[in-house]
């Protein structure tokens, strides 16, 4: 019997090199409530941009005279218009390296334009700046009709839902001379931030996503571009798919950043070359400061929350003050992953254990899936002689420490050890079991079953793990916890996934149910009705397993 459950476990172990995501992979997109909601209120959310970042998260571009100096260069005044200026990242460059222009600075936020104007370097003899939304408001009743010689548009197109695209060109042909140019650079099909997305409840339509901040993104193709502009009299003279790899030594990201590169010309012939001789799609070898993103840019697209993004959140848990640091609740919705944020099964489970300290005294205890907040290992390390806290996300581990070091002193902060752990992942396992060559008396795991792929990885972690040896003390067997919500993963498919792995049932309890089906076990946790009442939600339930 044992060797049979043995050959079922090696049967059953993922491959070492398979990662477990405990997040869909697909998703049906924003819901058309959500889709409609960021539409109408796009400029508060790019107000709100501003508000939060000022002019510190991109780059000046100071590579713009080394990309298109013939453009801005030459014998008269050239007037140039920024559409979607920011905080003034080309406005500024531009007029430092070219005196004889003037620019027409406009973009959607009011809060924007206010920084542009409180830049040390603003002059209303160089730089008009004003609020306009291009998709609705007339562009020609602020700038003279067919006076601007050269309009920049640099990652902003990419801000717009794509139907309304057209009618930022049309406004933009208003105060364009003849033969004038538009200088564009903004997101590429395949950008590794749109590839971020894929796996997220955040595509609005084709190529186009909302971020956590609920400000929006386009990602371009080249036919796409060429037709959209080529259908407004725009033709385009030049046009390049950029690509550079971007390395963050610090966070160990290296990231895969493409973008389109493009000029157009406004003429009054139809077609300004024959198709044959239209631009092909080419590399463009990028100058050196070609990535306008700041350090913040990098890590809002890729999803790596910098200590900004960060709220605290405070837990009274039997006389005790727990600050636990977390993502704030402005990217919880869409950030990628799950570890950043305070479940409430893990508050249900930290309260239990706070009331109960019975449960985890003098044990061994392991930590499943335990996130940044880590509260039920805080709780456990006061009873237990050891906790070992674990998670697959080395970002939500980051922030575990800092949650650990914050809220514990010694004895308990010396008791306590995070560790990375991917569940099936042989070497995180082996790591784990050099830390403690016992196994251990007590596995917990607070939401971590909601993903199916997850859930045999999860079993087959937690039996490698698990103590073999009944407690002399006690007469009692090691034991695995799981509290959660169901969600994709039913408790018929957790029990049959237990069960391969010779887990067995002892006890469980559900808030939600009209009768108190715990076998005496569970229910001696909760001593006072009273307590039952302040659970947070009615759908939580507690699952107590010990091995056949």
């Amino acid at each position: 019997m044992a060797s049979n459950a043995q050959n079922n476990v090696e049967q059953q172990q993922p491959a070492q090199s398979q990662r477990i995501q405990i997040y869909p992979t697909t998703n049906p997109g924003v819901s058309p409530f959500w889709r409609d909601k960021y539409e109408r209120d796009a400029k508060k959310y790019w107000d709100q941009f501003y508000r939060r970042h000022q002019d510190r998260f991109f780059k000046d571009r100071h590579y713009l005279d080394k990309e298109w100096d013939q453009y801005f260069s030459g014998s008269g005044r050239k007037v140039i218009l920024e559409v979607g200026c920011g905080a003034g990242n080309a406005v500024f460059p531009l007029i430092a390296t070219y005196p004889d222009v003037f620019v027409h600075a406009c973009d959607f936020s009011p809060r924007a334009v206010n920084l542009v104007k409180a830049h040390k370097e603003f002059t209303e003899t160089r730089v008009s700046a004003f609020a306009c939304d291009l998709t609705t408001d007339d562009l020609s009743k602020q700038i003279s009709p067919a006076s601007v010689d050269v309009v920049t548009m640099i990652f902003v197109l990419s801000a717009v839902s794509p139907e309304k695209m057209p009618s930022v060109l049309q406004n933009i042909k208003k105060v364009l001379k003849p033969n004038g140019y538009v200088l564009f650079r903004d997101y590429a099909v395949g950008d590794l931030a749109q590839e971020r997305f894929c796996g997220k409840d955040q595509k609005i339509s084709e190529n186009f996503y909302v971020r956590g901040d609920g400000t929006r993104a386009f990602y371009f193709s080249n036919e796409f571009l060429t037709s959209l502009f080529k259908e407004q009299g725009l033709d385009a003279e030049e046009l390049g798919l950029c690509c550079k790899q971007v390395e963050n030594r610090a966070r160990e990201l290296v990231m895969n950043r493409r973008w389109v590169q493009a000029v157009f010309r406004y003429s009054d012939c139809v077609n300004s070359f024959p198709s044959s001789e239209a631009p092909t799609e080419a590399a463009v070898e990028p100058v050196e400061d070609v990535v306008d993103m700041s350090e913040g840019m990098t890590v809002e697209m890729f999803g790596v929350p910098t200590t900004n993004d960060n709220e605290v959140i405070n837990i009274e848990l039997e006389g005790r003050n727990f600050k636990i640091k977390v993502l704030s609740k402005e990217y919880q919705h869409t950030c990628k992953s799950t570890g950043l944020m305070l479940w409430e099964s893990a508050r249900l489970m930290a309260a239990i254990l706070a009331r109960n300290p019975n449960i985890v005294a003098g044990k061994r205890v392991l930590e499943l899936g335990c996130g940044c907040g880590g509260i039920c290992s805080m709780v456990a390390v006061r009873s237990a002689n050891t906790v070992v806290a674990t998670d697959g996300d080395r970002i939500a581990l980051e922030l575990l420490t800092q949650n650990i070091t914050s809220n514990l002193r010694p004895p308990f902060l010396t008791k306590l050890i995070t560790k990375r752990l991917e569940w099936g992942n042989r070497d995180d396992i082996k790591a784990i079991k050099a830390l403690n060559t016992e196994g251990f008396d007590l596995i917990i795991g607070t939401d971590v079953t909601y993903i199916p792929e997850a859930i045999l990885p999860l079993f087959s972690t937690a039996r490698d793990l698990m103590s073999s040896n009944r407690s002399a003390e006690r007469d009692e067997a090691p034991a695995l916890i799981l509290c959660h919500i169901f969600r994709r993963v039913d408790e018929p498919y957790l029990l049959s996934a237990a069960s391969q792995f010779g887990f067995r049932l002892v006890d469980k309890w559900a808030k939600a149910s009209a009768t108190d089906q715990s076998q005496s076990l569970i229910s001696s946790w909760f001593p006072e009705d009273s307590f039952k009442a302040h659970i947070p939600t009615s759908a939580l339930n507690i699952m107590y397993f010990q091995i056949d």
